[in-house]
């Protein structure tokens, strides 16, 4: 007969640094759009009208998924695709605002229909459509995505991710400032290319020494 497993998970392999799993590892939709660290208020105010348009241009990994899915959690009556490489373009469901991501992979077709909708309109984009789009009416606002992701903020959310993978009260293994500036230095503003390369770090300190040794330093 199996023994119970004990009540106290230490059995875990990140038990003994207080976590329940490494912070860095592939979230939800869902905990991506809890854990955001952004304001995505004006973008809502904005976009509140037809014939309004928001795209937001940005590099990979920089954190425009990030933005749509905290707006698709705050805005109940919008829909929200995403638009993956190399496969057919789904069908766009209507809403109030619609959200496309991935934008510049529209069909010109698709785009065009879409375009004619005159719903509110959240792109994510690569390219800007903003010359398309004002020929079908849309006024348009552009932000640009990761001119805003500096060391300061860096250190915010990675540390927000590791709260999240806290496994009880007390201590875990936070980042510092200056390990968030040493990060920045290497990987510029790419947020996922660091939550590679931390999950990568962590997975080796937790398989050659039974837990997090230290967080300074890592980048």
């Amino acid at each position: 007969m199996q023994a119970n497993p004990p009540s106290e998970p230490h059995w875990l392999p990140w038990a003994p640094s207080n976590l329940r799993r490494n912070p860095f590892g592939e979230l939800s939709a869902a905990e991506r759009a809890e854990l955001a660290v952004v304001d995505v208020d004006p973008i809502i105010e904005h976009v509140s009208k037809p014939k309004h348009a928001i795209q937001l241009i940005g590099d990979c990994g920089r954190g425009k998924t990030t933005r749509m899915l905290a707006l698709q959690d705050r805005l109940p009556r919008s829909s929200y695709v995403y638009l993956a490489e190399d496969e057919p373009c789904p069908a766009i469901p209507m809403g109030d605002p619609v959200l496309i991501d991935e934008a510049q992979r529209l069909p010109r077709a698709v785009r065009r229909s879409v375009w004619r909708s005159e719903l509110p309109l959240i792109l994510a984009t690569h390219r800007d459509l903003q010359h398309e789009l004002q020929k079908f009416g849309y006024r348009v606002w552009t932000v640009q995505i990761g001119v805003g992701n500096t060391p300061r903020l860096i250190c915010q959310l990675l540390n927000r991710r590791i709260e999240a993978s806290r496994l009880h009260a007390g201590p875990v293994p936070l980042l510092s400032l200056k390990t968030a500036e040493l990060l920045a230095s290497r990987f510029g503003t790419d947020i996922r290319a660091i939550e590679h390369h931390l999950y990568e770090q962590l997975q080796k300190q937790v398989n050659e020494h039974g837990q997090v040794r230290s967080l300074d330093n890592i980048g």
